[in-house]
């Protein structure tokens, strides 16, 4: 019922939208068949349980207005390990070269119902390995809006099971703006945090969610990035962190513009250890490579303190 109302509202907002038609018959059995390669996906899938056994790609504008009901099924090979450049499921702008290059991004995307083994990956700026591009970015005053500008945008994602195979099973890319994660739950492992949303990205919703995966650090990583909501989610802890809100000052040579801040954190319930649960401001610099993006008179270049400000936490409960 919920994936059906968003796919509406999708087609209601977005007739111009590219891929907001269903798919063809064809696209169904391309899809749902079994490949090494990626399934490029341009249309809206409704799959009524069929698994889907290979890596998705949603990339570009052509891309904006495409989504999975998996009805209860799959996507991905359970217990194969995944790693960020070839993710399960892929949702990453496109640069487009020429005198003016410019990123193409896909917007309106909705995920419902599945079970995802592995990871999903969101990433407009520095997508495929194209660091220099962000870094470069970075360099310029109004650096945010650029790479907000050229991310994906609005993606839904509701009912979801994401059950990591190593990799961080869902990452919010530099810019990344309006994710929504509704219900659902984590398991598996992860060689890092459950959930990082990276620089400049903002508006991500994680509702309802519960966190049961095994990670080395804090389940959720929320590194320069602003106005975020968390809230009436489950946590079991397993020894490690919560909630951590700070700035990566000058990882990759990449200027932080955008400081953890505005973000609100509430009525969610960690269990399983004594961990800290929510932290605002776990790092303020520190780190070796905090000078790697010095010379500049803004962001984590003039000041590597994370600078947290106007968060709001309140309401959650930690069960001993």
């Amino acid at each position: 019922m919920i994936a059906a109302l968003i796919l509406a509202a999708l087609q209601g907002q977005g007739g111009g939208l590219p891929a907001a038609r269903p798919c063809s018959a064809a696209e169904i059995t391309a899809l749902t068949t079994a490949s090494a390669e990626p399934y490029r996906l341009t249309c809206r899938a409704v799959l009524g349980g069929r698994a889907v056994m290979r890596r998705v790609l949603i990339e570009g504008a052509e891309a904006s207005g495409a989504g999975i009901d998996c009805g209860g099924g799959s996507i991905g090979r359970p217990g194969v390990q995944t790693s960020t450049q070839a993710p399960t499921v892929a949702i990453w702008s496109r640069l487009i070269d020429g005198p003016s290059p410019r990123w193409s991004r896909p917007t309106d995307l909705s995920i419902a119902n599945c079970t995802i083994h592995g990871n999903v990956r969101i990433w407009g700026m520095g997508a495929l390995s194209r660091i220099e591009d962000l870094r470069a970015s970075s360099r310029t005053p109004g650096h945010t809006q650029a790479v907000q500008a050229s991310a994906p945008t609005r993606i839904a994602v509701t009912g979801t099971t994401l059950l990591g195979t190593g990799s961080i099973p869902f990452y919010v890319g530099p810019g990344v703006t309006g994710v929504s994660l509704n219900g659902g739950r984590f398991g598996g492992r992860s060689e890092s945090t459950a959930i990082y949303l990276d620089a400049e990205s903002a508006g991500t919703a994680i509702r309802n969610v519960a966190f049961d995966i095994t990670t080395p650090r804090e389940q959720i990583a929320v590194d320069g990035s602003a106005r975020n909501l968390i809230s009436g989610n489950r946590f079991v802890l397993r020894g490690r962190g919560g909630v951590f809100l700070y700035r990566n000052c000058g990882e990759d040579g990449v200027i932080r513009h955008q400081t953890p801040s505005g973000n609100v954190i509430t009525d969610n319930v960690f269990s399983g250890s004594t961990a800290r649960s929510v932290v605002v401001g776990s790092r303020n610099g520190g780190r070796r490579y905090c000078g790697d993006d010095r010379g500049y008179p803004f962001g984590s270049s003039a000041d590597d303190r994370d600078l947290a400000t106007g968060n709001t936490v309140a309401r959650n409960r930690t069960v001993r």
